[in-house]
């Protein structure tokens, strides 16, 4: 609450006098701006609202952007730390896994499915779990990443399954956002070390090329206690040095004329410390390793007459291997059984678009998709005694067609509507409209009206895995919907300070949700339920020219199971973000600090998480040296104790988080 405080203050005491160190006379206001002041004001872009660049007052979505400016002066070390700053969103962990909850959604066990990842327009969603991975495990350097779009509501009719509360789209860099070697190394709490060396470079020719390897080794909390197993037959609740996390990345971007190719390869191998799925607690080979890699070539044209054409052509791999240890025989006595969980999937894609403004008012967008998932492969085995519990072996294709036309109606009032059909081999066809009517009654004010229909499939996971001795599958379910209206009030205070607010209502249809079968004790997914959804965010933005920015959001939420009435599990009520970027020595030294409250929220067993206000400090130094850039960054400074939600595969009903931790950076360009 401080810092919201202060945050105002800083918003009432310098709005309009920060800009006028570099103006005369500034206006305090737009009526007192000329229409020449008000031509300077700067609009953010997005591009996955509409797949193509237009500005984020003219987008059919409610849009965040998050720089690399701002990843750098906040201290970001993962794109989890990126999406739990911007209002709406949070995050939960289970000290495996990273978990976005949207607008109080966020349910236990779900892989992130019902967010569509995009790396430059690449889904990043895989074939088993329909997931995406955003903390450690995520494939790229977020040092490389120039913007994140955070495109909020269902975008089903743009980009089909998995866009059903919003798209996250990361923006990399190019060769020419480097334009030298660059190396990076990191040391933090816990035993956590990091390096990083890129090369980018535009050449004379016209060749745009960056290539970066990283690597990521973390020792992790030396003791996590977890009261669940507070005995001695456990070692009394102390998970001790099982908590590692090692990742390593490649990444190649090559751009040249009308086409692009980009490569990408990560691995992840993580410790788990909370003996989920009823492990043997405190066993060092609990853990999982996760693979993906990706090629993805682009062809970029515009022909005669501005039709402007877009091609892709992708091939994805992606791999989970788990290894859980059992006690099988139930004597609390080694040697215990050696479990193996494995998915394996690989995937081609091809989609294309073609856009053309017609008459300066309708720019119609057509566009196609077809994905060949060749493999879709889960196992579960026993090591020793050999005994297989799961050897599905499968494959599937989709395919669809979207149209999409931006209508200015008036100079003042865009109609954006577009509708996607989608067809599967395995549950049919679904048709998802999206229409915004956007309106500017005044100079930089911008109300918009949105609604728009979403679906996500079930995955592979959900629909055909079962294991020894607490999951079973789930052949027969069906998609899960999602209607969501909503109205955004866009407003430019004057040409440092914009103010939006957002009214929202959604209702989700046969969602998919874990849960305990009460006859056998066993885990499986259901349609089992109808969600409301109802709030109201508010959020204050400012940035002055002398390098102090920030912005205050706020989100008020209920979501309500209409099957038991009862507000939802890991869904928080209120959610408060403040961030600002103090400059301390002009384009020398910035700290950056930022609170995030999460009220309080149900575990899925229905009893109260409390609530948790956490501070991060960063202070990131630009050229000290020649090439040198220093960050140190604490997190959670004030020590704050908290817990996230765990699902139905964990005892423990909340899993406490790291306190206080710290990170040194040092970054040098030759």
């Amino acid at each position: 609450m401080i810092l919201i405080l202060a945050f105002v203050g800083i918003m009432i005491l310098t709005g309009g006098h920060a800009l006028g160190q570099t103006q005369k006379n500034p206006p305090a206001d737009l009526t007192e701006m000329s229409l020449e002041d008000l031509m300077k004001i700067e609009v953010d872009t997005v591009f996955g609202a509409s797949k193509y660049q237009q500005k984020v007052t003219e987008a059919p979505a409610s849009v965040s952007i998050v720089t690399a400016d701002e990843i750098q002066k906040y201290g970001y070390r993962t794109l989890a730390d990126v999406l739990r700053s911007v209002r709406g969103f949070y995050i939960s962990y289970d000290r495996n896994y990273s978990y976005v909850g949207v607008r109080g959604f966020g349910r236990p066990g779900d892989y992130n499915s019902r967010i569509l990842l995009l790396v430059d327009g690449h889904r990043l969603n895989d074939a088993i779990y329909d997931g995406a991975l955003i903390g450690s495990e995520f494939p790229i350097d977020v040092d490389l990443i120039e913007r994140v779009e955070i495109i909020r509501g269902p975008s089903s009719s743009l980009y089909g399954t998995s866009a059903f509360f919003g798209v996250v789209n990361v923006i990399t860099k190019r060769g020419k956002d480097l334009k030298a070697p660059e190396v990076s190394t990191e040391v933090g709490s816990y035993g956590t070390y990091k390096g990083r060396v890129s090369y980018g470079e535009r050449f004379k020719n016209g060749l745009d090329m960056l290539f970066s390897t990283s690597y990521l080794n973390s020792h992790g909390p030396s003791r996590l206690f977890f009261k669940e197993f507070d005995d001695p037959s456990t070692h009394n609740g102390i998970a001790q040095d099982v908590d590692s996390d090692q990742s390593k990345s490649l990444f190649a971007n090559f751009s040249f004329g009308d086409f692009r190719l980009q490569g990408v390869y990560g691995t992840r191998e993580k410790g788990i410390p909370t003996a989920s799925f009823a492990t043997v607690f405190n066993d060092p080979r609990n853990r999982s390793t996760d693979a993906w890699g990706y090629l993805d070539l682009q062809y970029e044209h515009i022909f005669a007459h501005q039709w402007e054409v877009t091609a892709r052509l992708s091939y994805d791999h992606y791999s989970y291997d788990g290894t859980y240890i059992y006690d099988s025989a139930g004597t609390g006595v080694p040697p215990f059984v050696e479990n193996l969980d494995l998915a394996h999937a690989q995937w081609w894609g091809f989609e294309a678009n073609v856009a053309k403004t017609f008459s300066e008012k309708h720019r119609i967008t057509l566009g196609s998709e077809i994905r060949d998932n060749v493999q879709q492969d889960q196992n579960n085995h026993d090591l020793q005694p050999f005994a297989q519990y799961l050897d599905d072996r499968r494959d599937s294709s989709n395919w669809a067609v979207y149209v999409q036309d931006e209508f200015r109606i008036r100079k003042d009032l865009i109609l954006n509507a577009g509708l996607r059909y989608d067809r599967y081999s395995t549950f049919g066809g679904d048709l998802n409209p999206r229409l915004a009517l956007i309106y500017n009654p005044l100079q930089k004010t911008t109300v918009k009206l949105l609604y728009g229909r979403a679906f996500r499939a079930p995955n592979f996971y959900e629909l055909f895995y079962q294991s020894y001795p607490d999951f079973k599958s789930s052949p027969f379910l069906k998609p899960e919907t999602i209607s969501t209206a909503e109205l955004v009030l866009e407003q430019y205070l004057n040409k440092s300070i914009r103010f939006a607010a957002s009214g929202f209502y959604s209702r989700i249809g046969d969602l998919i949700n874990q849960q305990t079968d009460p006859a056998d004790g066993m885990i499986q997914f259901r349609n089992v339920d109808r969600v409301n959804a109802k709030g109201v965010e508010f959020e204050l933005e400012g940035r002055w020219t002398n390098g102090l920015q920030g912005r205050v959001g706020y989100t008020l939420q209920d979501s309500v199971s209409q099957q038991s009435g009862e507000t939802l599990s890991n869904s928080p009520k209120h959610l408060s973000k403040v961030n600002f970027i103090v400059p301390l020595a002009r384009k020398k030294l910035f700290a950056g600090i930022e609170g995030q409250y999460t009220s309080r929220r149900r575990s899925v067993e229905g009893t109260d998480i409390g609530g948790f206000f956490v501070t991060n400090v960063t202070l990131f130094g630009q050229k000290l040296a020649k090439g040198l850039d220093v960050s140190v960054g604490v997190y959670n400074l004030f020590d704050k104790r908290y817990a996230d939600p765990g699902a139905e595969e964990h005892i423990q009903q909340a899993i406490e988080q790291d306190g206080r931790n710290l990170r040194l950076k040092l970054t040098y360009r030759f």
